[in-house]
């Protein structure tokens, strides 16, 4: 039987009709409403957890604390590895403590394994800026054990280089002072003057800075021919490099307006924390150890002691300028009354034999070698003999126990004493660091 074939359907879906327009923003809106009914009811839940502000007591003032920052080591104005740790009340510096030692190399204790010759080279490097000046404390101690006194020649030598090391170590005080501020014109124009004085302590000695010419019994060579000539061309010149340095600084309105009333020291706390030199005098207190305890042949020179008489950086910097001018006058007689003579005394015991004698005399020979091996014995005692150096008093304690090597060898250097400055603003701090020039390591 034929069985007819079925017919398949096919079910098409059809879509609803879409929503009016009307209907769905009628939706959209409802459910827009009922959200915001329940986040409204979420932060009323929430705010009602949350205590007001007015209902509790105000907080407790907090006492603010003075900031403590480190000034150095490694900072350009610290003439050194200075440490300082400032406590500050807003700008105002109200406490500060200095770390020292640094730079400490164990000088004195060194010394004591040298002989009193090869101690000589230590002090050089003490105050780098002040080198003759730091050999002659020496030598004038070592020379008091030895109850001797150098040839006239040598000690008019001594005095002329001494003030010559015055006037380097002033430039580099003042011009890099006044570089700190902004002003590099006086730093570059008196460096070149400071280098034609290195050609002066390189013509004398054989070196530039560490120069180990003044020694005990006199200095080590005689001036080469020539040099007086040409020291006396350049105080000439000099006094008009000093004219043209304070043009550019004495009256300038920046430079006063950083120094003046910068950094006051009075008379009486000058006195009381042991104050010398430049720092000493510009607080008005006339002190000035080459007047009131002369040595070698400033007795017999001419000049004037610079005061200032407010105790600022401003007066500190007229004393220096003052004391280069009395330096150069004391050059002037220090050339025209140089006289002719030996420059060593005449003790074959302290003083090496002539290099002529050594060429000719075996005795000679030995005489130098054991001279610079072992040593010249000093007799027993001590002193301390002190001078005026450009920053203040240098003094030397030496004790001798009769044998050819320094017992003990103390070291009064001036910048210690001028770490003692209180109550000063800070952005102050880095002018009056310049103007009392301390050398770090002279303060270990």
């Amino acid at each position: 039987v034929h069985k007819p074939r079925l017919r398949q359907l096919t079910l098409l879906v059809v879509p609803p009709p879409p929503l009016s327009l009307s209907l769905s923003l009628s939706l959209s809106l409802s459910l827009s409403l009922s959200l915001s009914r329940s986040r409204k009811h979420t932060y009323a839940h929430t705010m009602r957890k949350t205590p007001h502000l007015n209902n509790k007591d105000p907080p407790a003032e907090k006492e603010v604390s003075n900031l403590t920052i480190n000034f150095g080591p490694q900072h350009p104005a610290a003439h050194g590895v200075l440490r300082l740790v400032m406590e500050l009340s807003g700008e105002s510096v109200k406490k500060c403590d200095p770390h020292i030692g640094l730079l400490h190399r164990g000088t004195e204790k060194l010394i004591e394994y040298k002989t009193y010759l090869q101690a000589l080279p230590y002090f050089d490097r003490l105050d780098y800026v002040s080198m003759m000046c730091n050999e002659q404390a020496y030598s004038l101690a070592v020379e008091k054990l030895l109850n001797i006194q150098a040839p006239p020649r040598a000690q008019w030598i001594r005095v002329l280089y001494g003030e010559m090391t015055r006037i380097l170590n002033h430039i580099m005080g003042i011009t890099t002072h006044a570089l700190d501020i902004g002003a590099m014109t006086p730093f570059f124009w008196m460096f070149e003057e400071r280098e034609k004085m290195f050609e002066f302590y390189e013509r004398v000695s054989g070196a530039r800075m560490h120069a180990a010419y003044v020694r005990p019994g006199g200095v080590h060579q005689d001036l080469p021919l020539g040099l007086m000539d040409d020291i006396y061309e350049w105080c000439k010149n000099f006094s008009i490099r000093i004219d043209e340095l304070e043009e550019m600084l004495t009256n300038n309105r920046i430079w006063r307006n950083r120094t003046i009333d910068i950094g006051v020291i009075g008379a009486e706390d000058a006195l009381n924390y042991g104050f010398s030199g430049v720092m000493l005098r510009g607080s008005g207190i006339k002190w000035d150890l080459r007047k009131s305890q002369p040595y070698d042949k400033y007795d017999e020179v001419d000049f004037d002691v610079a005061v200032g008489s407010n105790g600022d950086c401003y007066d500190r910097y007229l004393c220096r300028v003052e004391e280069m001018r009395q330096s150069l006058h004391i050059m002037h007689q220090c050339l025209n009354k140089m006289p002719a003579g030996e420059i060593k005394v005449d003790d074959a015991k302290i003083a090496p034999p002539k290099r002529s004698e050594m060429k000719t005399s075996m005795e000679s020979l030995i005489h130098h070698f054991k001279l610079y091996t072992e040593g010249y014995q000093v007799p027993p005692g001590a002193t301390y003999t002190a001078v005026e150096a450009p920053k203040g008093e240098f003094g030397v304690y030496l004790v001798s126990d009769g044998s050819s090597r320094p017992y003990r060898c103390k070291i009064k250097a001036p910048g210690f004493a001028h770490l003692v400055i209180k109550s000063f603003d800070y952005y102050d701090s880095v002018m009056i660091i310049y103007s009392t020039i301390i050398i770090c390591s002279t303060i270990k």
